[in-house]
C-alpha cells in the first residue's frame, strides 16, 4: 500500500528582478521583470507503508520545497501529490492529524517553557487522552534517554537534547508518516548515534512511512536501503543504496601492502590516483577497467604480500557528483574489471 505518491509535482518561484539605482526603482513602478526558478521540477516518485527512504540532494536542490509541499505548507504550481490518500496542501484535519515534520533548523516547542509543557500543550492540541499521553511521552523520553531533562527549560537544553525532544513532540500524537529534514545537523557524534539509533528502532517497531534528508551519509547508510536523489529540483536516482555505487561511481580502491616496506623510488601515479601512502601500504584510486591490469601490475613488480580492493565510500560518490553539477552516470566498466 503506498503512503506517499507523488506525480510531476512542481513548486516555480517568480521573482521581481529590479533594475539598479533610482531611475531602475521608478521604472519598475511602470512595468516589472519577473524571474521563475523552479524550487521542483516535475519530482515523481512513490513510498511504501513502512518503508524508510533517504531523500539526498546537495544545497538548493529542492529537498525541503518538496518536503514543505508534502506536508501541506506550500501550495504546489503544478504535479499531484496523495500522502495517505489526502491531497495534502487541502489541510484536511484528519490529514493533519497523521503526519508529522521534524525541520532542523526549526523549533516547535515552546523556549520558556520546561519540555514536559511544550508536550503537554501538544497533547491537549492533539485531543490526546491524559493518561495515554504520558504513556507515549514516558516511553519516549526513556528511548532517547531524556527522561531526566524533562523539567528543565528549552532554552537551557543542549542542541541534541533539544533535537529529541523536538522528536518526541513530532511522535507524541503517533502519526503514520514523518518527514525529516536534518534531524541531526548540528550534533555532536553522540547525539547523532543515539538518535539514528531511536529511529531504526521506533520505524521497524512502528512500520511509520519516513521521508529522511540529511548531509550526513552516516545518517542514509545506517537507516535507509532505498535513496531518492534529487538535484536542481529534479529526481536523478530512485533505487537501493549500492547502486549509487555501480551507477555512478567510476573508480575502485586497491589498497596495495607489503610488511617489508614497499618501494619508495616506485612511481605509482600511472596506476591510479595515490589517496593515501606509508612505508608499509598505498591506496590506489584506480579506474574500474584497469582494476586488473594495476593488481597484475603491482604484483608482479612490487612483490606485494596483500591486495584489497573496495568500492569508493558512498559518500565520497555522491560529494563528488554533487559538487560537479548535473548527476551522470558513469562509464559502464569493462567486462574485465573486477
Amino acid at each position: 500500500m503506498l503512503s506517499i505518491d507523488v506525480r510531476n509535482l512542481t513548486k516555480i518561484y517568480r521573482t521581481y528582478v529590479k533594475e539598479p539605482g533610482f531611475l531602475g526603482a521608478l521604472k519598475g513602478l511602470g512595468s516589472r521583470t519577473y524571474k521563475e526558478t523552479a524550487a521542483a521540477r516535475d519530482v515523481t516518485f512513490s513510498v511504501e507503508e513502512g518503508e524508510l527512504v533517504g531523500f539526498l540532494g546537495p544545497n538548493g536542490a529542492g529537498k525541503t520545497t518538496t518536503l514543505k509541499m508534502l506536508s501541506g505548507l506550500l501550495h504546489p504550481s503544478r504535479g499531484e501529490a496523495k500522502v495517505l490518500g489526502y491531497t495534502p496542501w487541502e489541510r484536511h484535519n484528519d490529514f493533519k492529524r497523521q503526519f508529522a515534520l521534524v525541520l532542523g533548523q526549526k523549533n516547535q516547542l515552546w523556549w520558556d517553557l520546561p519540555a514536559a509543557e511544550s508536550l503537554e500543550l501538544n497533547r491537549v492540541i492533539y485531543g490526546l487522552d491524559r493518561k495515554q499521553g504520558e504513556k507515549v511521552r514516558d516511553e519516549l523520553t526513556e528511548m532517547l534517554d531524556v527522561r531526566d531533562k524533562l523539567h528543565i527549560m528549552v532554552r537551557e537544553l543542549s542542541l541534541g537534547e533539544r533535537m529529541k525532544f523536538e522528536l518526541i513532540a513530532a511522535l507524541q500524537h503517533g502519526p503514520r508518516v514523518l518527514f525529516l529534514d536534518e534531524p541531526t545537523i548540528g550534533l555532536d557524534v553522540v547525539s547523532q548515534k543515539k538518535v539514528r539509533e531511536f529511529l531504526a528502532v521506533y520505524s521497524c517497531r512502528r512500520k511509520i512511512t519516513t521521508l529522511l534528508t540529511s548531509h550526513y551519509m552516516q545518517d542514509i547508510e545506517q537507516l535507509c536501503e532505498r535513496v531518492i536523489i534529487i538535484d536542481e529540483g529534479t529526481v536523478r536516482f530512485d533505487g537501493p543504496l549500492r547502486e549509487i555505487t555501480e551507477k555512478f561511481s567510476s573508480h575502485k580502491i586497491v589498497t596495495v601492502k607489503r610488511s617489508k616496506g614497499l618501494r619508495q623510488d616506485y612511481d605509482y601515479t600511472p596506476l591510479g590516483e595515490v589517496v593515501e601512502r606509508s612505508l608499509e601500504a598505498v591506496k590506489l584510486k584506480v579506474l574500474r577497467p584497469q582494476v586488473v591490469h594495476v593488481c597484475r601490475e603491482v604484483l608482479e613488480t612490487l612483490d606485494a604480500d596483500d591486495l584489497d580492493i573496495e568500492e569508493v565510500p558512498i559518500e565520497d560518490i555522491i560529494r563528488e557528483v554533487f559538487s560537479g553539477g548535473k548527476m551522470t552516470p558513469a562509464t559502464p566498466p569493462a567486462e574485465s574489471a573486477v
